[in-house]
């Protein structure tokens, strides 16, 4: 019997992915099929990236072969890990049916981060968008409060078998929070592999669907969340938030120039001014430059990155995150105009972002 590629496939069509549930043919995964008489060498991508993941399907295929095509049959299989980014993209493990993911990040706290996510969120989904929004602030998590969620615990689904943590809705945004899992009383006093964990459990314990934007609201600063997202998740870009004066937009630059870094190398969509102006309901014309005018525009044009934004200081803003229903909401106001402004430039940034680069790549830990 000759031996061809078809017939290397077919002998390979009943391996199965453990993670993903189906055939390595029918996903793509087999690449490279080189055949020299009786001898078939070949890699298969797994999802496992452990090495005793990638032996076991080494196993498997070499098995399968030899099982359907003879055992006089020489095969050399390889398993490699399945590419997060690229033609694969849809096969990650983590968050398989987003498309896109974005990270909302700031140098400091205290400069309205989690209410740019959250009108972010849910001025996507007035859209017509399907979207998620993970709270990855975990010492300090907001998403309770903002989306009038503060008593709600998340439930248990069965998905093929396996249980999953089912996100909780809220207009029109999947969501989950730490917050969802301790008392409203309760502090979060963690160390780093601590809060990883619970990260890791947000994003691969939940049973997501398929999403056009999930949308991260990272902790203030540069830490161990923050490398523990780019090493999870192939990022389709971040925005990093900031107030005018320059005490915030120093932190700003740093948390920049973060995603910027090589190893790292994360688009950054842009920069929201945040706390731009004041605004009194009574005097709607006039504006009062309390954090100073224009910083996050100015540096923004000098970091060559967007503004996607001004947001001004408007009591209702304040008012709105606190019962839980985001300003984004709200009829024809100069805070839900702002809002849903920001949110066209930002999908304008993330369509010209997917038609000019290419998916990015999770940052690989390289162990010395």
């Amino acid at each position: 019997m000759e031996l061809t590629k078809e017939k290397v496939l077919e002998a390979l069509a009943n391996v199965i992915e453990p993670d993903l549930k189906k055939s390595v043919v029918e996903l793509n995964l087999v690449q490279n099929i080189v055949i020299e008489g009786k001898r078939v060498t070949l890699e298969v991508q797994t999802a496992n990236p452990a090495m005793h993941g990638r032996k076991r399907m080494e196993e498997a295929c070499e098995f399968a072969i030899e099982r359907v095509l003879g055992s006089d049959v020489q095969c050399e299989v390889k398993a490699v890990p399945i590419e997060s980014s690229g033609e694969n993209a849809s096969l990650r493990k983590v968050l398989p049916g987003v498309k896109n993911i974005v990270a909302v990040a700031s140098g400091k706290g205290g400069v309205g981060k989690s209410t740019i996510a959250a009108n972010l969120a849910v001025g996507l989904a007035q859209q017509g968008y399907s979207v998620g929004m993970i709270d990855a602030d975990l010492y300090g998590p907001s998403v309770p409060t903002m989306f009038d969620l503060v008593n709600a615990k998340p439930k248990i689904v069965e998905i093929n078998g396996k249980q999953y943590i089912e996100p909780i809705e809220s207009y029109g945004v999947k969501t989950l929070s730490i917050g969802f899992f301790a008392d409203t009383n309760q502090p979060i006093v963690w160390r780093g592999a601590m809060a990883t964990k619970a990260l890791n459990q947000l994003l691969n314990d939940a049973w997501w669907g398929d999403l056009d934007y999930m949308v991260i609201d990272l902790p203030p600063g540069t830490g161990d969340v923050h490398l523990s997202i780019v090493q999870a998740l192939p990022l389709t870009g971040a925005v990093v938030v900031s107030t005018p004066q320059e005490v915030a937009l120093a932190d700003a630059r740093k948390g920049i120039a973060m995603f910027q870094m090589p190893n790292i190398n994360v688009p950054v969509l842009g920069l929201v001014e945040n706390m731009a102006w004041f605004t009194p309901e009574e005097l709607p014309d006039n504006k009062y430059y309390i954090f100073g005018k224009d910083g996050a525009v100015q540096l923004a044009e000098k970091l060559g990155v967007p503004c996607l934004a001004q947001i001004p200081i408007v009591q209702s803003i304040r008012e709105s995150g606190d019962v839980g229903r985001p300003a984004v909401l709200q009829d024809n106001t100069l805070s839900s105009k702002a809002f849903t402004e920001f949110i066209g430039k930002f999908v304008e940034q993330v369509e010209k972002r997917n038609a000019s680069l290419p998916p990015t790549e999770t940052v690989k830990i390289t162990v010395q």
